[in-house]
């Protein structure tokens, strides 16, 4: 069948084996003809369905060994060098699990952290074990614990509500966490009144909602920059970049943003309004809500405790963790369940799975329980290993020449416009591969370069050198690139 044209992937087994235990498995795109196909046909279609079945536990994180990452110190806007490679260095996997190796230092700038924190954002030269079939607990839900509970794609750790600080209904006060008493019982002890670190860690929280805990930063709450919510509860962003894992896109399904400990993907705020893929995009809803109290003297399910504070300027509602309770919307299927998550196709999962999302509210503040929890959906176990003790095939993924999800017109946002010594330009939704700038005179002249790395939203152009008048911003590269014209004005 002459001109017939078979699509398939060129599978090198056998050929890069690596001296100790793993085999390297790359996908390197090749057109075959159906001539030259046939003789191994079967060949072919293997490594074709292999590519397709590929688990997007294996596909979703983003890979890295070259560029590193920076921080904000307090007064200064500009951004420090790390030293620390960003996003992961190493997928790899076996017939059950995929092995991710990261430093847990994102692509995006970290800090400052101006509640007194004296950490920075530490290499963890971690390795996590997720299983590529979790499995729905069907006993008892295991609670969420302090500490690591997920991981997202770029390697940056998730922590779930809670900060390690309680209330002592002994001495009437805070305990535990840095600058108050340890609590009764140890810092593993059960209490029950515990403190929300999303309100109340406010203020040492970056411009991305991320946080340091002894070098491990983490995010209890949804990646994105607080400048870019409907309503700005925090001024950390005027003067640090607006950067995050991704951008929320009210029109579009969110990216994939990491797994958490029992095994199950973790989505962004919106997503199909049915489970079943239909109804069109909706935002995602937390079936929590706070409850209706000015004293804390039971839990929601009327469970007699110790007295907590009583609801107050200093002690909000929202303040402890007890103060929410659940309600379920049946009738509702955007509603998540008391895990936070529901069963639903998504893109990556056409054919349906179990997904936590990272919940927000109407104006895109962070909402209760934020990603996973209080409870596990799934089979929980502890990810984090100290090696890999099977044969594993290494991951690599296959260069596409396009940069995160197809771009189109309203993902790219370029300010101010006009501008007279800074140009700006941001990405909705998640950059997955490294996204181009380049900036152009009207009559075509290449003027100057930046880039969107992996795992950012945003990139700058310095102004400085052009002259007043009006220049062209290429995002991306060939035909596919989106341009915005923008306008350098000064006195």
């Amino acid at each position: 069948m002459p001109g017939v044209i078979l699509a398939a992937y060129k599978l090198h087994l056998g050929l890069t084996k690596e001296k100790s235990r793993t085999w390297r498995l790359t996908f390197k795109p090749k057109i075959y003809s159906m001539k030259s196909c046939f003789p191994l046909l079967w060949l072919c279609l293997l490594a074709a369905g292999a590519q397709a079945q590929i688990s997007p536990a294996i596909t979703a994180w983003l890979q890295n060994t070259t560029q590193t990452g920076s921080y904000y110190v307090a007064g200064n806007p500009t951004a420090i060098g790390n030293g620390i490679l960003v996003n992961c260095q190493k997928v790899e996997y076996s017939t059950g699990n995929v092995y991710i190796t990261t430093q847990g230092v994102p692509a995006y700038a970290t800090g400052p952290f101006q509640d007194g924190n004296p950490s920075q954002a530490q290499s963890q030269n971690a390795i996590f074990k997720f299983p590529l079939q979790p499995q729905q607990n069907t006993g008892t839900p295991t609670p969420t614990t302090g500490g690591n509970i997920g991981v997202f794609i770029n390697g940056v750790a998730l922590f779930d509500y809670r900060d390690g600080v309680a209330w002592n209904t002994n001495t009437n006060a805070l305990c535990g966490g840095p600058g108050n008493p340890t609590c009764p019982g140890g810092p593993n002890a059960a209490m029950s009144w515990n403190r929300d670190a999303v309100p109340a860690e406010r203020p040492g929280f970056d411009c991305s909602k991320g946080h340091p805990a002894m070098g491990n930063y983490h995010h209890h709450q949804n990646p994105s920059a607080f400048k870019l919510d409907k309503n700005v509860i925090s001024t950390v962003c005027n003067l640090y970049d607006a950067d995050g894992l991704y951008v929320i896109d009210s029109a579009q399904h969110s990216p994939l943003l990491g797994f958490a400990y029992d095994g199950y993907p973790i989505y962004g705020a919106y997503g199909y309004k049915n489970t079943n893929g239909s109804g069109g995009i909706t935002r995602i809803k937390s079936g929590y809500q706070l409850r209706n109290m000015t004293s804390r003297t039971v839990h929601a399910d009327g469970t007699d405790v110790p007295d907590g504070p009583v609801v107050n300027t200093t002690y909000p509602l929202g303040y402890f963790r007890e103060d929410y309770e659940f309600v379920a919307h049946p009738s509702d299927p955007d509603y998540l369940d008391v895990h936070n998550g529901r069963f639903c196709v998504t893109p990556e999962y056409p054919n349906g799975t179990y997904a936590y999302f990272c919940t927000v509210d109407a104006n895109h503040n962070s909402a209760y329980p934020y990603a996973v929890g209080p409870t596990f959906y799934g089979v929980y176990a502890n990810r984090k290993v100290t090696s890999v003790s099977e044969s594993t095939t290494v991951y690599t993924p296959a260069a596409s020449g396009v940069a995160g999800a197809a771009l189109n017109d309203a993902a790219v946002t370029v300010f101010p416009n006009p501008t007279a010594d800074i140009i700006a330009i941001q990405v909705s939704g998640l950059v997955s591969e490294t996204l181009p700038i380049a900036l152009y005179s009207l009559e075509g002249r290449l003027l100057a370069t930046s880039q969107v790395l992996a795992g950012q939203t945003i990139s700058y152009l310095d102004a400085q050198p052009l002259y007043n008048g009006t220049y062209v911003v290429a995002v991306g590269q060939g035909a596919s690139a989106i341009t915005r014209q923008v306008v350098i004005s000064r006195p």
